[in-house]
């Protein structure tokens, strides 16, 4: 039997079969149709999976992602407590950090308008108990007053219901009565945890896409029935695990980040089996760079990111995208400098090259016109791009640029993306207290091998991994997924030894919640794992730390010394005297699936020529060298060569540049490394 993993990206449609006995990996790109996402999944599982062999199907989506960036979700109407309905629109009275020196910033507006907020007499202090009691007379004036609005979604949001939900439940059970078939988010459910301002946004935003999100997966759930797949398909989530239908109808919140999370778990998959324990991953596809630091094998997570100018709270893997890709579009600012994304010629029309209509200049068409893209093999099967096109695209941006050379422009692109990128890794690393040498950078996606060796020179890291089947990474590890349910509570309190015995008792409550969901799941105890953290901070701070902790060893001497230790790293400084507050406790559920081997390469060719499948002038530095271009599944095992030269396979090119070398390591591995 075999696993599917699927990854739905802004250009390709990644898909990958993996065989869960032998480990063998298909995989196949199919163009993504950004108008129906489920048309390029079917398309796509057409080319390489048997619907009788097929165990399970797991994809990564952007639709939430999507609808969100483009305003394109439901008509939601808000219910809060009395006095607090514009507080989604006032949030905390600041600016966002990009726009903090932006004379012209406008703050974006909330996606739920004023007159679709409403207001219940009610009230429940920071302490659970009730204050104003919710009357029976309320809901039916609630009810009311929203008929005439024809909302298609409901968010609830009381103040204090993470402490205590019962009003928020008696709410939603009184819509969902007057208002069959509307979906009802409470905060209580979607972010039971304090600060009112970021729990009455996510619960917002999940309800803003939850009906769109319905509606698409029962669409893909009939198509893949209809062809013979099994039912059930799972989707990733922005935490790395895999989240079952019913989770991702509900909660589609959880699915922000979903595609690259799967790059960032088969990278930390790779590095175990590899023993690398410290990476930076490079993930560049046709629209966005993402860029994650691992350590010790784990990845930084964030329990809170701003999409659409506003905050999600929801447990993610802290992935930090830029818009550059290989359809990011190079154009002319207004001084006429040059500029590369965040604008991308997408899916549809594409970059020039491509000939589907795209006229920009794009970074493919960049690297088609310096020889580091090839001008016969087709990018992901379908698409044969045509130099001439390229470098008709180029030429009208030299004209606008004053008549620039045009080779010297199109490597001036790709300097421009790659400083971006840069950026973007500096951001994990150095503005957080890591050291970027110390990392090796593992670079994936269908460009990230051809831009690895001058991002990494940047930094001054001195060694770069291009796993096996980089075109195909992400899908990979959406295919080997885990089902994940990560659950929080809010309890605030000094840490302490009086502590603990309460802080255990949470931690007991949220297992057993979570311990009935993987059950309903089909999980025993055998296939059950479990991960605690707390979020820490000292006490008169606004924001906290986020420190993983084992129960049956937790003190708190040593969760102390550990938060001073991590304040350390993070802020440059730590105060071992002050008194440390515990403000969340969180538990990561996990349904631990069979997964297949770390398969060993094996190659058909004994010697380096074998894998030989043409020379050709390649652009490096202002002028052209003769490059020999391989066949990467023709590469020996363990053989070694210098740069410069060209590896291509399906779905991705990796550049190896002068000064460089190559290896080929027991499992498939490309190994880059400075020449001695």
């Amino acid at each position: 039997m075999v696993v599917v993993g699927i990854d739905v990206g802004g250009t390709f449609t990644d898909l990958t079969e993996v065989d869960e006995a032998t480990g063998a990996v298909r995989i196949t790109k199919v163009p993504s149709t950004p108008s129906d996402e489920g048309q390029a999944v079917l398309s796509g599982l057409e080319r390489i999976a048997d619907p009788r062999t097929v165990r399970r199907i797991v994809h990564g989506t952007t639709v939430a992602t999507n609808a969100i960036i483009q305003r394109r979700g439901a008509r939601v109407a808000l219910v809060t407590t009395a006095g607090f309905k514009d507080l989604i629109e006032i949030g905390r009275t600041k600016r966002n950090i990009p726009a903090l020196f932006n004379p012209t910033f406008v703050r974006p507006k909330p996606p739920v308008p004023r007159p679709l907020r409403f207001e219940v007499e009610e009230r429940i202090l920071h302490d659970g108990s009730v204050l104003r009691p919710l009357d029976e007379g309320e809901i039916q004036r609630l009810g009311e007053a929203i008929r005439p609005c024809e909302p298609q979604a409901f968010a609830v949001c009381l103040l204090f219901s993470y402490v205590n939900p019962a009003h928020e439940q008696r709410v939603a059970e009184a819509l969902g009565r007057a208002f069959p078939g509307v979906p009802v988010s409470m905060s209580s459910e979607v972010v039971p945890e304090y600060r009112e301002f970021e729990r009455f946004s996510t619960t917002v935003f999940n309800a803003y896409i939850r009906p769109l999100m319905e509606r698409y997966l029962e669409s893909l759930e009939k198509k893949l029935l209809a062809s013979g797949y099994p039912p059930g398909v799972l989707t990733v989530g922005g935490s790395g695990g895999a989240l079952t239908v019913d989770t991702a109808r509900r909660l589609p919140i959880k699915t922000i980040g979903s595609g690259p999370a799967g790059g960032v778990s088969q990278a930390i998959f790779v590095a175990r089996g590899i023993d690398v324990p410290d990476l930076i991953t490079y993930d560049i596809g046709g629209t966005s760079t993402d860029v994650c630091l691992i350590n010790g094998f784990a990845p930084s997570v964030t329990t809170e990111t701003l999409l659409a100018g506003f905050p999600v709270k929801t447990p993610q893997i802290d992935i930090k995208s830029v818009g550059a890709g290989g359809g990011s579009i190079a154009w002319v600012d207004i001084d006429g400098s040059l500029q590369v994304g965040p604008q991308s010629a997408g899916a549809e029309p594409g970059p020039a090259c491509y000939g589907r209509g795209g006229r920009e200049a794009t970074v493919s068409d960049a690297n088609l016109a310096l020889g580091r893209l090839s001008a016969t093999r087709s990018l992901g099967g379908a698409i044969t791009p045509d130099p001439a096109l390229a470098a008709q695209a180029i030429a009208r941006l030299a004209e606008r640029l004053g008549g620039f050379d045009e080779l010297r422009l199109a490597e001036g692109i790709i300097c421009i993306m790659v400083a971006r990128t840069v950026s973007s890794i500096r951001e994990i690393t150095i503005q957080r207290g890591y050291d970027p040498r110390d990392f090796a950078l593992m670079a994936f996606g269908g460009a990230g091998g051809m831009h690895a060796i001058p991002t990494a020179e940047e930094l001054g890291i001195a060694r770069i991994i291009v796993p096996r089947f980089p075109g195909n990474f992400s899908a990979l590890g959406v295919a080997a997924s885990d089902i994940k349910h990560d659950a929080v509570r809010t309890h605030l309190t000094r840490l302490t030894d009086d502590a603990l015995p309460a802080l255990r008792a949470v931690f007991a409550e949220l297992r057993a919640a979570a311990a009935r969901q993987l059950q309903d799941d089909g999980f025993g105890p055998a296939d059950t794992r479990w991960a605690c953290s707390l979020d820490l901070r000292y006490v008169g701070q606004a924001f906290e730390l986020n420190l993983p902790v084992e129960l049956d060893t937790l003190t708190v001497e040593g969760a102390a010394r550990a938060f001073h230790t991590r304040h350390l790293q993070t802020y440059g400084h730590a105060n071992e005297d002050a008194a440390v507050e515990l403000v969340n406790a969180r538990l990561t559920a996990l349904g631990v699936v069979t997964k297949p081997p770390l398969a060993r390469y094996r190659s058909s060719s004994r010697e380096l020529p074998d894998a030989l499948g043409e020379e050709r002038p390649v652009y490096f530095d202002g002028r052209f060298a003769t490059c020999p271009v391989y066949e990467r599944e023709r590469l020996p095992e363990d053989v070694r060569f210098n740069g410069p030269a060209v590896v291509e396979e399906f779905g991705s090119t990796t550049v190896v540049f002068p000064g460089w070398r190559a290896q080929v390591d027991e499992f498939g591995n490309l190994r880059l490394e400075r020449a001695a």
